[in-house]
């Protein structure tokens, strides 16, 4: 019988693949010559796979169980294998980094087409190799592409044990890429983009039969020109990657006008989101060329090396904040902040931290994750960032408002240490909560909640459960005020229904009730919270 996935074994390949990039992302990194040796092709492939387990972690966790007598989770705890597939290639798509990891979303992409249509594994492998291929504007054999097509034929001539199959198959056209490309002959290795994909497809032989394949031997490359100096080949100089929210129609167009400015050029994804990849000397205008298509936001540009570029003199300390909507963004920008923006159902991963602090380009950086969800990514960014030169303070904020506090006492001109104890004590006196929606009938530490009930959340803990949204956050607010306090801080989404009146009557119920506290109001732009409040 042909070998398929089911919704378990798709999670536990995502696990295993992120544990093995994890191993073997410096041995990668340190063979990538190809097509420029920035020496990143490792990370980049361990950064979209982190982005894809999220994901995946994400719908098990909605899909668990919420009531002590098992009843209340939203597929009764097991998630459809469809579901899971194309939250795995969506969250790929989101955080896909570099020309390698960019392709590897599009090959998540077609598996999860197939395998969400009850399409067997060795199907679905082949629509994985044709969608990536169709993607890249010139493919170059040798490449990741080269390997992941022969694990699709291999796959194809074994259905039976097609994990296995395309593991051998891929194995063996990844020893044959430095006689493909001359660029890799010249080095003595083999393509690390296609070095990537096999430990993927070994995590995927573990998922599916419990044994894990021996591993192919570590190799090392010759030397060849680094990031760091000139493009010797002529080649473009920047690295440019941007979301893309866009018609195909338009993205058709924009695929010809990348591909005339520059090479390397990789669109992928569908249904109105893309991610591009391009390699250009033009930098900007291949960023008004996805303004013209569409609207691109996460925009990451690399300079890939030379002397042209003027270096931005590194400031002593900046804070680096991740923020809810544009209003916060706007505002702790305002107060020297670089933000990291976390929309909704997209929480940032630790790549997008380092970019941040990479951005700030200080000698320390105090880190503001302002999430209890982004604990463990904002300690790997802070890790990584160390490894890089760089100070860096992680201060566990856990609400934007605790965020906001800290930042109000920043203060550059102290000694780093005085400044972090200040930002920490400030955010630790300051109290938060949430209002948010009921999604399905739940039990919580303040009773059952049902379907479209406004739950009240202080300090993480549901407190309050009521019908109305001004009623519930009235009384979240004089739960939060019994026990003192001189300020109150609102931060209004702009997709809350009638919001200006759930504010006016807040700042007035403060105002009459107790004296000698004082409300400040933000607006956050769009945020799935309706609501959030500080009281210090």
């Amino acid at each position: 019988m042909p070998q398929n996935l089911d919704a378990a074994a798709v999670r536990t390949w995502c696990s295993r693949a992120l544990e093995a990039l994890g191993r073997e992302r410096e041995e990668i990194d340190a063979i990538n010559v190809y097509p420029v040796a920035d020496g990143d092709t490792g990370t980049n492939l361990y950064l979209t796979v982190e982005s894809a387990a999220t994901a995946v972690e994400a719908v098990f966790a909605a899909h668990e169980p919420d009531m002590p007598d098992g009843s209340g989770g939203a597929g009764g705890g097991v998630p459809e294998v469809s579901v899971v597939v194309r939250s795995m290639a969506h969250g790929a798509l989101l955080g896909a980094r570099g020309n390698s990891g960019t392709i590897l979303a599009q090959l998540l992409r077609g598996m999860a087409e197939r395998v969400g249509d009850g399409d067997h594994l060795a199907g679905a492998l082949r629509r994985a190799a044709e969608l990536a291929r169709e993607a890249v504007a010139h493919p170059v054999e040798g490449t990741i592409l080269t390997v992941a097509s022969a694990a699709a034929d291999a796959a194809e001539a074994t259905p039976d044990d097609a994990a296995r199959a395309a593991y051998e198959g891929a194995r063996t056209a990844l020893d044959a890429t430095p006689g493909q490309l001359a660029v890799l002959g010249r080095a003595g290795v083999v393509d690390a983009g296609g070095r990537g994909l096999l430990a993927v497809l070994g995590a995927l032989v573990e998922a599916v039969t419990g044994e894990a394949p021996p591993p192919p031997p570590a190799r090392v490359a010759l030397p060849v020109p680094s990031a760091a100096e000139p493009c010797a080949d002529g080649g473009p100089a920047f690295e440019v990657i941007y979301l893309l929210e866009a018609e195909d129609a338009a993205v058709a167009r924009l695929r010809a006008r990348l591909d005339a400015l520059g090479d390397s050029l990789v669109v992928v994804g569908g249904d109105g989101l893309w991610n591009v990849h391009v390699h250009v000397d033009d930098a900007g205008a291949a960023v008004e060329a996805g303004v013209e298509a569409g609207r691109p936001h996460r925009i990451r540009i690399t300079h890939f090396g030379g002397a042209a570029v003027p270096v931005r003199e590194q400031v002593q300390r900046a804070v680096v904040v991740v923020v809810p909507g544009e209003g916060i963004a706007a505002l702790c920008a305002e107060a020297g902040a670089t933000t990291v923006l976390a929309r909704p159902g997209e929480p940032p991963a630790s790549g997008e931290l380092v970019d941040a602090i990479r951005r700030a380009h200080a000698r320390e950086v105090v880190l503001l994750p302002n999430s209890a969800e982004l604990r463990h990514p904002a300690a790997a960014a802070a890790e990584q960032a160390r490894t890089e030169g760089v100070r860096v303070a992680l201060i566990p904020t856990r609400a934007t408002v605790q965020g906001i506090a800290a930042l109000a006492v920043h203060e550059p001109a102290r000694r780093f240490d005085e400044d972090v104890v200040a930002m920490t004590a400030a955010a630790g006196a300051t109290r938060y909560a949430e209002l948010a929606v009921a999604e399905h009938r739940s039990w919580t530490s303040a009773g059952v909640c049902q379907a479209g009930d406004i739950l009240g959340l202080i300090d993480g803990d549901v407190a309050v459960i009521g019908t109305d949204l001004t009623a519930t956050a009235t009384a979240v607010l004089d739960r939060m005020l019994a026990a003192g306090g001189e300020l109150v801080t609102l931060i209004l989404s702009a997709d809350t229904p009638d919001g200006p009146s759930v504010a006016a009557h807040l700042e007035r119920h403060v105002r009459d009730t107790y004296l000698a506290v004082d409300t400040t109001l933000y607006h956050s732009g769009h945020s799935a919270t309706p609501l959030l409040i500080g009281v210090e």
